[in-house]
């Protein structure tokens, strides 16, 4: 059975998905940062709700019970 390969999400290159390649699926450290880079900056994001962060902060909300 022939190893996974997926594309690098930051160049595209192709990677095999193995231990052989320890930043997977980025094709180097190098990719890894860069893509690193672009969540600290913002520049990815995860999308939700327009209001949701005001519904997790709202005062109505019961607290949760532990």
């Amino acid at each position: 059975m022939s190893p996974t390969v997926v594309n690098c999400p930051t160049c595209g290159a192709p990677v095999e998905w193995s231990a052989a390649s320890p930043s997977r699926p980025f094709c180097s450290e190098r990719c890894k940062l860069i893509d690193l880079g672009a969540w600290a900056a913002e520049e990815h994001k995860i999308p939700v709700a327009p209001d949701a962060e005001d519904e997790l902060f709202s005062e109505e909300l019961q607290p949760r019970q532990h």
